[in-house]
């Protein structure tokens, strides 16, 4: 957002509800279920060859069974929103979560979850990087964890490239909420 109001960046997708709006436009794109990113090898992965193992691991995890998990989370600071809404997740399942790491980006506590260090929840859509060490699961529904995707840009920002990109991103969101609403 800092960015925006240098003018050092014309366009920025945010995680987090934004607070300092004064000059921008704020373009909520999409709400992103939260899945929990696993080490491998984790017992709640549900790894293993027997049949029962691998309906546990595509069966919803609910939200209270990580309660004595040791959570890595995207640094607070940095991402206000994503953190209070797990903590506040957390708390609604009957537990206080144990955070154990905080990581300086949201990729990165993936990096520490691969090295066993705990688990983390996490946008849905990161579940494309296939990172070695790591095996997500789906939440139940009852968690409602989501995480906003939203682009913000200066408001009155008349640059066609600048527009064209806005455009671009808008319709590709809208795609994938009708793709995902079909599902």
């Amino acid at each position: 957002v800092q960015g925006l109001h240098n003018e050092e960046i014309d366009a920025a997708f945010i995680r987090s509800p934004v607070a300092d709006v004064v000059a921008l436009t704020v373009r909520p794109l999409l709400q992103e279920k939260m899945v929990v990113a696993l080490p491998k090898g984790h017992p709640l992965a549900g790894g293993g060859r027997k049949k029962k193992a691998a309906q546990s691991r595509t069966a919803p995890l609910p939200l209270a069974d990580l309660a004595t998990e040791t959570f890595i989370l995207y640094k607070r600071p940095g991402g206000p929103g994503l953190y209070d809404t797990i903590i506040t997740a957390c708390r609604g399942a009957g537990f206080s979560p144990h955070v154990g790491q905080e990581a300086p980006r949201i990729i990165s506590t993936l990096n520490l979850v691969a090295a066993g260090l705990g688990v983390s929840l996490v946008p849905e859509s990161l579940r494309r990087l296939q990172m070695d060490g790591v095996v997500y699961r789906k939440l139940a529904d009852n968690a409602q964890l989501t995480a906003p995707l939203i682009l913000a840009c200066r408001r009155g920002e008349n640059a066609a490239s600048v527009q064209r990109f806005i455009d671009l991103v808008q319709s590709t969101a809208e795609h994938i909420e009708a793709d995902t609403e079909l599902r």
